[in-house]
């Protein structure tokens, strides 16, 4: 039996399907954590029996109660193109030229890494390769290299892309599950990378030769608990230069730190009342968004100044982020994303819908099919598709009615 708060739900029913998130939560914000891995279709079936202990009340907006949220409209099936793949915990495209990208993603229970060549507005698989247990994300490393967070191993499994499969060459060790792997900086064949943990205060900075002429030896330093996703900033409040952020999720807070420094402890730069899912900035670098997993509300950052602002949301929050301009964001949740327009104190002059095909987790702006528009690729953490969809985004999307 795992308990989730004060109720008892049986393990099998939570391990079917093998979906897992971290949080979620009662209307009234109490956290209920799990560790172990829980199917969100089943949420409805659960509502009653799992959330008995809650109180569902409306969310409170000004001037009252806010209305049912309309599901967005059916986008046209022309706008955007869907990749099949399972439970995509990360992955990132690369455009070599116009029109012409590579992807790669890991299927999260599948245990896979896999390269699709994206052409136009075509996907086609070109290589499928194992991994261990619960691979978490995914990042190019150049044009020929990847690299991979596993779990299982404590390891970033590096590929290299010959031709169209997938060799990896090494395995270099972190210390820890890494649920985030990002690449720092690379120059003549030498990369320094930083792993996040999927649970734990550490992140390890790595340094890792390509011809593998001394072993890859991870630095680790203590930031926060569970800090996901972490970003290159331009800027940082009260410092000269930029370096990196990361939301912490059972820390409710964002954390940064200097490329003067990166040994160094961080700077919080926020704290919340609520789970502080993905951080991501403007692309000014004058914001950072933050998406706040509950209370109705998200955040923003002033990264010369160090102000917050807070963002009313339609929904609980969102799960994931990503700023179009510095007053234009996406913000991403289960089955929608909503678009707003803001003015210059954070209030929303416009919302506008975008449906997506899953639990919708991580967000990628990038010229896909080469015209000159952003387009969007969205993860669906827990469902079998990749939703590419297709810029102008702001056009695309439709008012709420």
């Amino acid at each position: 039996m795992y308990k989730i708060e004060k109720q008892a739900v049986p393990l099998g029913l939570l391990q079917k399907n093998g979906a897992k998130r971290r949080h979620f939560f009662c209307m009234s914000g109490v956290p209920m954590k799990f560790s172990c891995s829980v199917p969100f279709r089943l949420l409805a079936v659960l509502g009653v029996w799992v959330l008995a202990g809650c109180q569902m009340h409306p969310v409170s907006v000004e001037g009252g109660v806010a209305p049912p949220v309309k599901a967005p409209d059916t986008q046209k099936a022309s706008d955007r193109m869907a990749i099949e793949a399972h439970m995509v915990w990360g992955g990132e495209v690369r455009c070599f030229a116009k029109g012409e990208c590579r992807f790669v993603l890991v299927e999260h229970e599948e245990g896979r890494v896999v390269l699709h060549q994206l052409s136009g507005r075509t996907s086609r698989q070109l290589d499928r390769q194992p991994v261990a247990y619960h691979p978490d994300s995914a990042v190019w490393l150049s044009d020929t290299l990847v690299a991979a967070a596993v779990e299982a191993t404590g390891s970033l499994d590096i590929f290299r892309v010959e031709g169209e499969r997938l060799v990896r060459i090494h395995q270099a060790p972190v210390g820890f599950a890494p649920r985030d792997v990002i690449l720092v900086s690379a120059s003549q064949g030498r990369y320094k990378l930083l792993a996040t943990p999927y649970s734990g205060k550490n992140v390890a900075w790595i340094d890792w030769h390509e011809d593998n002429r001394q072993a890859a030896v991870p630095k680790a330093v203590r930031w926060c608990e569970a800090p996901w996703h972490p970003v290159r900033v331009t800027k940082i409040p009260g410092l000269a230069g930029g370096g990196f952020a990361v939301a912490c999720l059972d820390d409710r807070k964002v954390v940064a730190v200097s490329d003067a420094d990166l040994l160094a402890a961080p700077r919080v730069l926020a704290t919340f009342g609520a789970v502080a899912r993905h951080a991501r900035p403007s692309p000014s670098g004058q914001w950072l968004y933050v998406a706040l997993e509950t209370g109705a509300r998200n955040a923003r950052i002033n990264m010369q100044t160090g102000e917050l602002q807070y963002i009313q949301s339609p929904l609980t929050g969102s799960v994931a982020v990503a700023p179009l301009s510095d007053d234009l964001v996406v913000w991403a949740e289960d089955g929608k994303m909503y678009l707003q327009r803001l003015d210059a104190d954070a209030k929303v002059l416009e919302t506008r819908w975008i449906k997506t095909s899953g639990f919708s987790t991580g967000l990628q702006l990038i010229d896909v099919d080469g015209d000159g528009e952003q387009d969007l690729v969205v993860l669906n953490s827990v469902d079998t598709v990749v939703d590419v969809i297709y810029g102008p985004l702001w056009n695309r999307a439709v008012e709420r009615l």
